[in-house]
């Protein structure tokens, strides 16, 4: 169904239909062009990369060794071309030099065999092939040198070829790993078992084993490991694996507990609400595998670049020796000694092992890889790592207000009970309760701690979007009461003339079309939210906000935050309808809501950020997860997108120009073979060392 492969981290993602296709089938044909596939298991996969890392030493000490000792061969032989050498002592150096370079080529180079074979099998010409053709067209024509022919050998730069592009590998490995380690240190931090009470008494069960119901306890100190609601214990939680906030957090009986937080005071004892593989931490890492497995857009575009880098390259290398060999074309540098075949044989090769198409196809995944790690590492979740170039591009930014600019935590600041009947506050307070918007659980806080109240059972309750609530009571009597709770829009729609000015947020009671209560409520505006606002103002976005809430609220927000563009009264769909307008105005628009009543807008955003703590927030619906709800967060999402975007292109930009201005130096003869595939490594290292500044700050 959908295949994605990640070259950095060595993964590929695979969908499939089991009715259709068995995993050993895929397996299989994975095998079959070359790579050794198997089911990912942290361990084996760090098994894995152990054994690879220490082939990749052993193969490169020899090649290291090998190389050191030819080039004290080449010293004499240099020299002797200067001083006067005897042919049976030139002779002698060749066969040194054959014996050297020999297990160099075929045990130290056979990566790059083992890589052009597979490639070449699957009709592709990649970097392997570059560096083994090249390195095995050479060594043949040394040997012909060794047996007799006139000319100079070169099993000199047969050996520093690989050499030289081994060791670049190495280095780049290294570099790969480093970024890795990110997600693999995250996943680490959870704890393989956890003790499980049952009627036989406590067991340590693995992760998977864990069930929905089953009693999970706990002790001081150690981490939570699937999430839970608590029944027996209270104690402070550190978070801030999951939401970068260092102050612990107090957990009492029925709160909710998180997979990767820690228990800091006391044993505690939980009842599993989620299983390990749909819990917050595993769905965290789920998401953060996926981001790194998806590709920006710009990961395309180089894609296409190098697609056919290789068979220009020796497109480019046969012409440079026809044009060498028989226009006898001399720009001025000179391989003295050398016949008119040899020169031109050398300066083709020098053109195929100088080109580098592994620049160009690191440059964006490298700079991709970092930059998703460091955004982890502060509790920014791209649920695709295409979003980084989409968020360093934005040109709007929609912000929802309430629980995104404000901090949705509405305070009753004034309170009109027009029938204080108690009859008539307990059906407001049922109506209430069947609300989970922050303004009916602010009203209902509110009169639990003025009055003693009562649930009524109600009839055909009904939300009513963006304006409030409707539903019907029926006394022992019989008799029918038609209740209504909102804002003046519903009680207008409702043909209840009520006259209520304010620039807070309203909520009034009706019943039978009388206005039993009225209460103005108000909300804080979040920290950070000014200087986010004043940010991303410097950098040219605009912001537009949204609301459901009255005009009056609207715009007391929107002046305190300095926002002059604003929509008031606005349900889910206007609010999806407005961002779909702007989209037709070529803008990429950025929305940031709380990820649940804004799912219909964020769905129709170019990038849906998800504002909301780390148990509410919707993964479903949004492209990023902000897990500590803070605007600063969003900020910092901002700058290491825009940082890693500028790296990206820096990349691309410094492996064409690398190609552009070597492969013509080659072809005119200014380059040997050697330096060539010194040169060839470097820019790959370059690569890899300028995306690593992303970490820096």
């Amino acid at each position: 169904v959908e295949a994605n492969i990640n070259f950095t981290t060595n993964k590929a993602r695979i969908v499939w239909d089991n009715e259709k296709l068995k995993l050993s089938e895929i397996i299989l044909k994975i095998r079959s062009i070359g790579y050794n596939a198997y089911a990912y298991d942290s361990s084996i996969a760090d098994l894995q990369a152990s054994k690879a890392k220490r082939d990749y030493s052993i193969r490169m000490m020899v090649a290291v060794i090998a190389s050191m000792n030819i080039m004290m061969l080449s010293v004499a032989k240099y020299t002797g071309f200067f001083t006067g050498i005897s042919a049976e002592v030139k002779h002698m150096i060749h066969i040194g030099e054959f014996l050297l370079s020999t297990p160099v080529l075929f045990y130290s180079g056979w990566i790059f065999y083992k890589g052009a074979y597979y490639g070449l099998k699957n009709r592709m010409l990649n970097m392997d092939f570059l560096v083994s053709f090249g390195a095995t067209l050479t060594y043949i024509y040394s040997l012909f040198i060794l047996f007799g022919a006139k000319g100079e050998s070169y099993f000199d730069s047969v050996a520093m070829i690989i050499t030289f592009v081994l060791v670049g590998k190495y280095l780049e490995v290294i570099g790969k790993k480093s970024a890795v380690d990110t997600l693999d240190k995250i996943k680490s931090s959870l704890p393989l078992e956890a003790v499980v009470i049952t009627k036989e008494g406590k067991k340590t069960l693995a992760l998977n084993s864990i069930s929905l119901g089953d009693i999970v306890e706990i002790k001081a100190g150690e981490k939570v490991p699937v999430d839970g609601k608590i029944l027996i214990g209270e104690g402070s939680f550190d978070e801030s694996t999951l939401t970068g906030e260092s102050i612990p957090v107090y957990k009492k009986r029925d709160d909710l507990v998180y997979s990767g937080t820690i228990n800091m005071d006391s044993l505690i004892q939980f009842e599993v609400t989620k299983s390990f593989k749909n819990s917050t931490f595993s769905s965290i890492v789920a998401l953060l595998e996926d981001s790194l497995n998806s590709k920006p857009k710009i990961q395309t575009k180089a894609a296409q670049i190098s697609k056919g880098f290789s068979i220009t390259i020796l497109s480019l290398s046969l012409l440079t020796f026809l044009v060498w060999y028989f226009m006898g074309i001399d720009l001025g540098f000179d391989y003295a000694g050398t016949n008119h075949f040899e020169k031109s044989f050398i300066v083709a090769i020098s053109v195929i092992v100088i080109a580098c198409p592994c620049a160009l196809a690191l440059a964006t995944p490298m700079a991709s890889l970092i930059g998703i790690s460091e955004l982890a590492k502060r509790g920014l979740l791209f649920k695709e790592a295409k979003f980084i170039e989409t968020l360093a591009v934005a040109n709007t930014v929609v912000f929802d207000k309430t629980g995104t600019l404000t901090k949705g935590e509405l305070n009753v600041v004034k309170a009109n009970i027009l029938d204080d009947n108690i009859h008539k506050i307990n059906l407001l307070y049922s109506l209430l309760d069947d609300s989970t918007h922050p303004v009916s659980i602010s009203i209902k806080k509110y009169l639990v701690s003025k009055y003693d109240l009562e649930s009524k059972n109600l009839l055909s309750v009904k939300n009513i979007e963006a304006k409030g609530m409707s539903a019907i009571y029926e006394n022992f009597e019989g008799k029918s009461f038609e209740l209504l709770g909102g804002n003046i829009e519903l009680l207008k729609q409702n043909d209840i003339n009520y006259a209520f000015d304010s620039n807070k947020t309203v909520y009034l009671f009706a019943i039978n079309k009388k206005v039993i209560a009225s209460f103005e409520l108000e909300d804080e505006i979040k920290d950070n939210a000014k200087e986010l606002i004043s940010f991303l103002q410097n950098k040219n976005i605009d912001i537009i906000m949204l609301t459901g809430d009255n005009e009056q609220v609207a715009s007391r927000i929107a002046k305190q935050l300095n926002i002059s563009k604003y929509f008031s009264t606005q349900t889910p769909v206007s609010k999806a309808e407005y961002i779909k307008q702007v989209k037709k105005e070529n803008k990429s628009v950025v929305m940031v809501g709380d990820g649940v009543n804004d799912s219909v807008a964020l769905g129709n955003a170019d990038v849906a950020v998800a504002m909301g703590n780390s148990a509410g927030v919707s993964l479903a619906v949004s492209d990023i997860v902000l897990l500590n709800s803070t605007l600063s967060s969003l900020q910092e999402a901002f700058v290491i997108s825009s940082k890693t975007y500028k790296f990206i292109k820096q990349n691309l930009g410094l492996s064409i120009i690398y190609n552009a201005v070597t492969i013509p130096l080659a072809m005119a003869g200014y380059v040997i073979p050697l330096v060539a595939a010194l040169s060839m490594s470097l820019s790959s290292l370059m690569v890899v060392l300028n995306s690593l500044r992303i970490k820096m700050k």
